[in-house]
């Protein structure tokens, strides 16, 4: 899943529907890459698990073959084709879609709920980021093990191998993905196109094969093996796990070039290299190896490797690119700390890399490699995190219905409730498989999730601390007004995130150096619940006296505040702004823990070790750091 590297998003109307059919068609090709990468690469092991779920080591029946199909079938005909296509696509955040986009949407109508769509948005990008950290170590070690079918004496170097590729991949990341990333779509074209040729030419080895387009098949499969169903179920989920990703990528590409490259060619290619590999199955009638693998002709074993190599490097970048897309959102949407965005495009907002969680990501893929060894055994961590995921948006979506859409509760019922039952059945599937891996994703899940628990509680405790010992505004400055100070050339900007109160920088400074500047600009950066803020309707700007402007700067999630730049641009709306002549002034809190505040020492310590962790201010909002002058202070909390 991803939420992509490739961003369209600035030539692409509010709607997300580029007009003509040329632009489409070249939107549709770039989405093959980013969108579809993960999804695409699935072949590689969600039949070949969801059989040996049933048969075991063994041969598999051919009930056991249709059934595992039929089931995989129609999991990508209801959840991509039907959620996520007609019903989740059209929820979109001014074009912008995803966890946290569509969390916005709900939060502004949720009203008394919003502090539960908020915390349904943590979950759910948690669960993100668990996945984030599964789908690079499955799909390229999948990949690899191809060499046990086109390289036996080379097979066991399989895992050092991909070991070194995803290290590569992840070191790459720096220096930016926007020439590389070019040729994502024609590769993964030639990649969708692999799979439909390989599969069909192998569904008239068996053709009783297509008797899995009938969802009684999966009806009498389940009812039949009710004993190890649950277990089929988790593993047929790994062919829809991606599918997020036709949300997630909305901005990026527009609804319609993503429905085209589905309709159009993924989903017939997938059906057709899942329906050839099933066929394969039978016709073999021996214990399941590698069946995509297999079905090739000798001749194209190692180029096959190859290519699938590339193809999950591709569906991996999409996801480290998504996560990196990810956290910034959730950053600028106050759920973590800031931290350091390099910026790897001067032209694609979408392209940025964050160092801190490039690593993390790497360290965590690594030992998920070498932790397990093999994409069969990692197979059991996966599907969790995603169909969590999964659920958290269809419920998010219920809320859009019910509250946006204005649909009423019979209709949002009869179209949530089904999907709702899919998720949970998904969900309970593979909630079997936390013992023998599945906790790997819940852990990485949970730990992000307590981290954004912890600093969203922890900011809100320390906004109303500090705001409690600090002065209002107002009382300021009928204070200066009555005992004016020294009056010193320039300009000064405090910023602050409330300003209500008189910042803690600007009261340090008059107690401590007693001058006031010429002109002083009490300045708030505001994140919107929205993707991106127009130019016009950036700042805000108010006469409060003779010596003091309060600018409000808004944001949207997607963008990263550049203060500097956008004073600059507030001239034409009157504020006098030289960047040469003016100095910033930022308050360093320096925090201590106490037991005796409102939260637990365990969180205390958290919440200080985040704080310490953020990048500072200065470099988060752009500033020139020569012009910087910072206050400490110090709270206890």
């Amino acid at each position: 899943m991803s939420v992509g590297s490739m961003s369209a998003a600035s030539e692409l109307p509010t709607d997300g529907n580029p007009p003509g059919l040329k632009r489409n068609s070249a939107l549709a090709l770039g989405a093959l890459g980013v969108v579809y990468g993960d999804i695409g690469t699935s072949p590689l092991y969600a039949l070949r698990e969801a059989v040996r779920a049933s048969a075991g080591p063994g041969v598999p029946m051919d009930q056991e073959i249709t059934g595992a199909l039929s089931i995989i079938f129609w999991a990508l005909t209801l959840i991509v084709t039907v959620k996520y296509a007609i019903f989740v696509l059209r929820a979109d955040n001014k074009g912008e879609g995803g966890t946290l986009a569509i969390m916005s949407v709900a939060k502004s109508v949720a009203g008394r709920h919003a502090t539960v769509v908020a915390a349904l948005g943590m979950i759910g990008a948690s669960l993100f980021l668990g996945d984030a950290v599964i789908t690079p170590a499955i799909s390229v070690l999948s990949a690899v093990e191809g060499l046990q079918v086109a390289a036996p004496q080379v097979a066991h170097f399989t895992v050092p191998i991909a070991v070194v590729i995803l290290i590569m991949l992840f070191a790459v990341q720096r220096f930016g993905t926007g020439s590389v990333s070019r040729i994502f779509g024609p590769i993964t074209l030639l990649w969708f196109l692999v799979l439909g040729a390989s599969g069909a030419v192998h569904i008239i080895d068996a053709p009783s094969i297509l008797r899995a387009i009938n969802p009684l098949e999966a009806i009498r499969f389940i009812i039949e093996n009710i004993g190890v169903a649950s277990v089929v179920i988790g593993a047929a989920f790994l062919a829809v796990t991606g599918a997020e990703a036709l949300y997630v990528d909305l901005g990026h590409f527009g609804r319609r070039p993503i429905l085209y490259a589905w309709f159009g060619l993924v989903f017939p290619c997938l059906l057709l290299n899942y329906f050839g590999q099933g066929a394969y199955l039978i016709a073999a009638n021996a214990p399941v190896d590698q069946p995509f693998f297999q079905m090739a002709p000798d001749w194209a074993h190692l180029p096959l490797v190859l290519l699938a190599t590339v193809a999950t490097v591709i569906a991996s970048q999409a996801v480290i690119s998504g996560a990196f897309s990810l956290t910034r959102q959730a950053i600028q949407l106050h759920f973590l700390p800031r931290m350091g965005i390099v910026h790897t495009s001067s032209s694609q907002s979408g392209q940025i890399y964050l160092a801190q969680i490039n690593t993390i990501l790497l360290i965590c893929v690594l030992l998920l490699v070498v932790g397990f060894g093999s994409s069969e055994a990692i197979a059991s961590a996966y599907g969790i995190s995603v169909s969590g995921e999964m659920l958290v948006t269809t419920i998010l979506l219920l809320i859009v219905m019910r509250k946006l859409w204005k649909w009423s509760p019979l209709a949002v019922l009869a179209a949530a409730v089904p999907f709702l039952i899919i998720d949970i059945t998904f969900l309970a599937a593979n909630s079997l498989k936390f013992l023998d891996g599945g906790w790997v994703s819940i852990l990485i899940a949970g730990t992000v999730l307590v981290l954004m628990w912890t600093w969203t509680r922890g900011s809100a405790y320390l906004f109303q601390k500090t705001r409690r010992a600090e002065m209002p505004l107002p009382a300021l400055l009928r204070s200066l007004a009555g005992n004016p100070p020294h009056i010193v050339p320039g300009t000064a900007v405090f910023l602050t995130g409330d300003p209500d109160s008189a910042p803690t920088a600007l009261l340090h400074s008059l107690k401590h150096y007693k001058v006031l500047h010429e002109k002083n600009i009490i300045l708030t950066v505001v994140t919107m619940p929205q993707p991106r803020v127009t130019r016009a309707d950036r700042a805000e700007i108010s006469e409060l006296s003779d010596l003091f402007t309060l600018v409000t700067l808004r944001y949207g999630f997607m963008e990263t505040p550049n203060v500097p730049m956008a004073l600059a641009q507030c001239r034409k709306k009157g504020l006098a702004f030289d960047v040469m002549t003016t100095s910033f002034f930022l308050s360093r809190r320096s925090l201590v823990p106490s037991r005796h505040s409102g939260l637990p020492m365990w969180q205390d310590r958290i919440f200080i070790a985040m704080a310490r962790s953020a990048t500072d201010a200065s470099s988060y909002f752009a500033l020139p750091t020569s012009r910087v002058v910072e206050i400490g202070a110090q709270f206890i909390i």
